[in-house]
């Protein structure tokens, strides 16, 4: 019984029950009252942005930082633009300070004190939500200003793929004249030729001061009591540091006299002789104009208060003022006038031989040019000295030297003639605009090129400087390029210069049909105004006040820079042999 039991078949267990699917989740709709659901709607996720690659356009006033690199320990242009992108939400947190993990490049670095008008950066951010340059904006500074920005490939870099970059020097049309902020030893060794300098007065009162003196002669009463010859009387005289040890360059009052019919105002540096008695001359003051109408002879002290007593009485001063708090005769703004009784020539009607003084400009007189007359009141007055057609062409001249590829060794530090990297190429280099701000006129030098040393454009400019002034010979130019030559080159001040544009020439080429044109072309209205804002304004006060050209160009002589000469014993060794 049970082994029957045991072969029979067994049958299957029953099927499970069927199931029945689990309901889809009702989709959220505004009126949901479940606790899941508020507690969604009270703590929504926050939107989660992509980085993107963009390149970003902005401007800067290089004063009061120590150049575009950051540097640990100091003031940059991209320490405080770093920083503004952290608190602006474009970099995260993990990444603040770390530019290697955003991809950051630069197009150009500048020196201290340089600005720049097109300068490019470029780097993996977060743009979004929109309004990331407000944000940035509001976090900068006002010296520094972000234009835009625009979406570039992910294997852009600002630094590599620029293909030229174009620098702007302003250079004061004063600075090229030879007769204009010259040394003492010049000046000594002027005295008694025809082209005789003067020292210049502000200038030692900016550069050597001497303990316990002040920097210049000066009067307390400009007008003064006059003496029996007609001449006024100084009240009191401060004399500089070099008067006491003396070496005092100013000619003294007893060698005045009638042959003599110059007028000396603080900033001349050329004495012009009065040989007619009814000529009209222009002498440089402060590099404005001074314009001098006289029918008899003139006979001015270098404070200009040693002047004729019906001279006195036809002064009209013209501007904001015509002497300072101290009560010197220094022209600081505006035309003076000086006119005397009876009628004046007119300037056109000046004499040949006022004109032939412009092609004595390499010896050091003061160039006559045919735009050095008056201009109107409201125009900034110009100086003896004009960026004419001649100085025009021949400024032009030197610079062409450095357009082409060369070995700029010695037009910076620290890099041998050996290095390939001192070997440069020069797109174009044009000095023919000029622009006037604040009274002052400048020469606008615009270099293009591929790359730029550290020191190379201002080194450049500092010797094209030097040949303008007929401190160093043109041959000099050419020697300076040679492996074997070693030259110390004089450095123009920083505060004239500043980077203008960066061009993407290649990349705009390749990347036109999918990617933006990377160029100032969008911004230039918001670069120029912030051009003439920041910059502009800058170059003009600086020079103003603290005269940094007009310093550097006392120190622009043989005994500081004897390699200017070098050419030049080279052409007397060979005339010799």
């Amino acid at each position: 019984m049970e082994s029957e039991n045991l072969g029979a078949p067994r049958s299957p267990p029953p099927p499970p029950p069927p199931q029945e699917p689990e309901p889809k989740r009702p989709k959220m709709s505004s009126t949901a009252t479940s606790e899941e659901e508020q507690t969604n709607v009270a703590n929504p996720r926050k939107p989660r942005y992509k980085r993107r690659k963009i390149a970003i356009f902005f401007a800067y006033c290089g004063v009061g930082y120590q150049g575009m690199q950051k540097n640990p320990g100091a003031k940059t242009i991209e320490g405080d633009l770093e920083e503004a992108l952290f608190l602006a939400g474009a970099v995260p947190e993990p990444d603040r300070g770390n530019s290697k993990r955003y991809d950051w490049a630069r197009s150009a670095r500048t020196d201290k004190g340089v600005s720049a008008v097109g300068q490019v950066v470029s780097g993996r951010f977060y743009v979004d939500p929109p309004g990331l340059i407000g944000r940035l904006n509001s976090l900068l500074p006002q010296q520094i200003r972000i234009f835009g920005y625009k979406r570039v490939t992910a294997s852009f870099n600002a630094k590599k793929f620029c293909d030229r970059r174009r620098y702007v020097y302003l250079i004061p049309v004063f600075a090229l004249d030879p007769s204009c902020h010259r040394d003492r030893e010049s000046v000594l060794a002027s005295v008694g030729s025809e082209s005789e300098l003067v020292k210049c007065l502000e200038c030692s009162e900016r550069g050597r001061k001497v303990v316990g003196l002040m920097g210049k002669r000066c009067f307390s009463d400009p007008k003064g009591a006059a003496n029996g010859d007609g001449n006024v009387e100084p009240l009191e005289t401060i004399f500089t540091g070099d008067e006491v040890n003396g070496t005092s360059d100013v000619l003294p009052d007893s060698g005045m006299n009638a042959e003599l019919n110059s007028v000396m105002v603080e900033g001349v540096d050329a004495l012009i002789e009065e040989k007619g008695a009814t000529e009209s001359k222009c002498c440089v003051v402060d590099e404005r104009t001074v314009s001098l109408e006289c029918k008899g002879p003139v006979v001015a002290s270098e404070d200009d208060h040693n002047v004729n007593a019906d001279l006195n009485s036809g002064m009209e001063l013209e501007g904001e003022k015509g002497a300072n708090e101290s009560g010197c005769g220094v022209v600081e703004k505006g035309t003076v006038s000086l006119e005397s009784r009876g009628p004046a020539m007119a300037e056109e009607d000046t004499p040949a031989e006022s004109r032939a003084l412009e092609a004595d400009a390499g010896s050091g007189s003061v160039v006559d040019k045919r735009d050095c007359s008056e201009e109107e009141e409201a125009k900034p007055l110009k100086g003896s000295f004009c960026y004419g057609e001649k100085e025009r062409e021949r400024l032009n001249r030197i610079l062409s030297y450095y357009v082409g590829t060369h070995n700029f060794h010695n037009f910076t530090t620290r890099t041998k003639a050996e290095d390939p990297s001192a070997r440069r190429y020069i797109v174009s280099f044009d000095a023919s605009m000029t622009i006037t701000i604040d009274g002052i006129e400048f020469v606008k030098c615009e270099v293009v090129g591929q790359s730029f040393m550290l020191h190379q454009i201002r080194k450049m400019i500092g010797l094209a400087v030097a040949v303008m002034r007929n401190c160093a010979p043109e041959a000099l130019l050419e020697k300076a390029f040679e492996k074997n030559v070693n030259i110390n080159v004089p450095t123009a001040p920083e505060v004239g210069l500043y980077l203008d544009e960066c061009f993407f020439s290649s990349y705009n080429q390749k990347w036109k049909e999918s990617h933006e044109e990377l160029s100032m072309e969008a911004y230039e209205e918001e670069a120029e105004e912030f051009k003439m804002k920041y910059i502009y304004s800058h170059i003009a006060s600086t020079e103003h006040k603290e005269g940094s050209v007009a310093l550097w160009l006392h120190s622009l002589n043989h005994r500081n820079y004897p390699d200017l000469n070098h050419a030049g014993d080279d052409q007397d060794a060979a005339k010799q042999s």
